[in-house]
């Protein structure tokens, strides 16, 4: 099977995963914290140079391989930013099936190849609530262990050794991730992993008669795997459900007015002055005991800051209502931060909704 037949298996592998994850609500929200990962899917294993016996060019050449299975572990942490690390552990298998050289041959036997590979990725969150792609790369070192590699053609056969040898490696990662809830996701995704230098396995090849040994290098190699698996994060916080209030008897509506704020300002924009000065107008035709002014901000940024953040913003409306009439002994101050928010998130997410102060007339 050649790299487009296995891409394209791949991507119909994913697409019922694609498919459920459109049925869940939105769970898309930054990683934070201890997280861990599994997957599995198709290993392709570009051909294989090789070197045999000196003396013989039979046992050098392209070892061509079938595609095989791939798997994953990983464990991570993610910075609540899209910045994820992790530590992985893969595994590879490929079976040979042709030696392509100066002498055309059969070929069998197996690489086995596995190993620990540091990654660090980068989730790009808010281009849709139902995926998140993102991409990555990873260093480490991997071990190729031959198991019965051989070669038979017309009036010739070579064996290399049963023998691990390991190198340098190195990978590129594009994927998505599918979330079902705001711990689990499903994943897809495209790997490239690459091992440096040259292996030596040993060889011995009978050619008309005679026999020679020696040789049996393998080159550098170059692998693409498609996988689908899943994620778990430990530190996934469940957005605020939306309580609703039982109705209660008031003995007199409250009016109330929003005032929204760019992200990390608390100046006020030509608008927010309209709206604040419609505010203090009615104040005027009304009879009232109290005006509120209720600061709040979006979950970006830490708790501390936003709680100072969300105060300054109701004291700039306050000082505004003064301006435009209002007694200042008639009016309340008070920052809530990020809590109570208009629209539910999750942390680390701006939300221009959630940027705002509430003006309320009772």
């Amino acid at each position: 099977m050649n790299l487009r037949s296995t891409l394209l298996a791949a991507t119909i592998l994913a697409l019922p995963a694609v498919a459920n994850a459109q049925m869940f609500a939105p769970n898309s929200q930054a990683i934070t914290g201890l997280y861990l990962g599994a997957g599995v899917g198709y290993n392709v294993l570009e051909d294989e140079k090789v070197t045999g016996p000196a003396g013989t060019t039979f046992g050098s050449g392209d070892l061509r391989s079938n595609g095989g299975f791939v798997g994953a572990l990983s464990l991570g942490w993610g910075f609540g930013n899209g910045l994820r690390t992790e530590l992985e552990g893969s595994y590879r298998n490929n079976q040979f099936r042709q030696l392509r050289g100066g002498l055309a041959a059969s070929a069998g036997g197996r690489e086995q190849k596995y190993g620990p590979m540091v990654n660090v990725l980068y989730d790009f969150y808010g281009l849709s609530p139902y995926v998140t792609p993102y991409i990555g790369g990873g260093v480490g070192y991997q071990w190729a262990e031959w198991q019965d590699v051989r070669a038979n053609g017309v009036g010739a056969s070579v064996a290399y050794g049963n023998k691990t040898r390991g190198s340098f490696a190195y990978q590129a990662i594009a994927g998505a991730a599918f979330p079902i809830t705001p711990a689990l996701a499903i994943t897809a995704e495209y790997r490239f992993l690459g091992m440096t230098g040259d292996r030596n396995y040993g060889s011995r090849a009978v050619v008309g008669g005679t026999t020679f040994t020696g040789g049996g290098k393998a080159g550098e190699e170059f692998n693409h795997s498609a996988m689908v698996g899943i994620r778990y994060a430990f530190g996934a916080v469940a957005p605020a459900p939306i309580v609703v209030a039982a109705p209660a008897p008031a003995p007199a509506p409250a009016r109330s007015y929003l005032v929204f704020f760019d992200w990390d300002k608390a100046n006020l924009t030509d608008r927010a002055r309209q709206i604040i000065r419609d505010a203090a107008d009615n104040s005027k035709k009304v009879t009232y005991t109290k005006i509120e002014t209720n600061g709040y901000t979006d979950s970006s940024g830490t708790p501390k800051y936003n709680q100072g953040l969300s105060v300054r913003r109701a004291q700039a409306v306050a000082a505004e209502l003064v301006k435009d009439g209002v007694p200042k002994n008639a009016i309340s101050i008070t920052g809530f931060g990020e809590t109570n928010p208009l629209v539910p998130t999750g942390p680390n997410v701006r939300e221009p909704q959630n940027r705002r102060v509430e003006i309320v007339i009772k």
